[in-house]
């Protein structure tokens, strides 16, 4: 059976955030919430913060978890992720992103269930319906369009699906018939296909949205999403820091 690793990629100087993986939720560093959860999983063998900061390094390892030091040069998640997973010997990455605390490592061993029984998917993602209009309209909140089967056509800050005859001049009525997914920043690959999205240009899809899926989809990589209804919200700004913290506590 094809072995599993998780990465978790961290960088301090994000444009948005700086220094958000440190930044405290709950009275404890972003990252470590982030490493606590992947750490759940039954399927990972190991759980890595791969990053390109010592303090990020040296917080999480003095935390009693694996960290890896990566080149302060790579313009995405994935390139450092790969990096990382290059000379490791398992066949299944997942990537859970550092800004997403509140991944549990069910959905974890979910994703690489996917792969383990599905030959012709390369990526395994995660999506979670939306149920409130401020998320359709964010364009921080990323949002995924699937076939019936769960097979990503295209995610984008837009929102899609672009539902005609829902919008009532600027407003977006929600309705039953209104099914939209949030993207869920997680990824499981398999190891070649990783690879080999590291080693592509950016895509112009990718550019333009600042998506770094869409590098995949550009090349032709099959990604099949599982829906979930696992809480869970990724940290984009200080206000979304603000939006964790009070999850955290109502679910405390």
């Amino acid at each position: 059976m094809p072995e599993a690793a998780v990465i978790i990629p961290a960088r301090f100087a994000s444009t948005r955030f700086p220094g958000k993986p440190l930044a405290l939720l709950g009275g404890k560093p972003i990252i470590i919430h982030a490493v606590e959860g992947a750490s759940t999983s039954r399927l990972a063998r190991r759980v890595i913060v791969a990053t390109d900061d010592r303090r990020i390094h040296d917080v999480v390892t003095t935390a009693g978890f694996e960290a890896v030091m990566t080149a302060d040069t790579h313009e995405s998640g994935t390139d450092r992720v790969a990096e990382a997973a290059a000379p490791l010997p398992y066949d299944i990455i997942v990537n859970v992103q550092g800004d997403e605390p509140f991944v549990r490592g069910a959905l974890i061993d979910e994703l690489i269930g996917i792969l383990k029984r599905n030959d012709f998917a390369d990526i395994a993602t995660s999506a979670v319906a939306i149920n409130d209009i401020n998320d359709l309209v964010d364009p921080n909140v990323v949002k995924v369009a699937m076939t019936e089967s769960g097979q990503a056509l295209y995610f984008s800050r837009a929102t899609i699906p672009y539902h005609r005859d829902s919008w009532n001049g600027k407003e977006l009525r929600l309705s039953a018939d209104t099914i939209c997914y949030r993207h869920v920043g997680i990824y499981a690959y398999r190891r070649a296909a990783l690879l080999a999205i590291s080693r592509a240009p950016v895509s112009s899809l990718e550019r333009i949205e600042k998506l770094e899926q869409l590098r995949a989809l550009s090349l032709g990589y099959k990604i099949m999403v599982a829906e979930t209804s696992e809480s869970s919200m990724g940290i984009d700004t200080p206000d979304d820091l603000l939006k964790a913290e009070k999850w955290l506590n109502s679910y405390s």
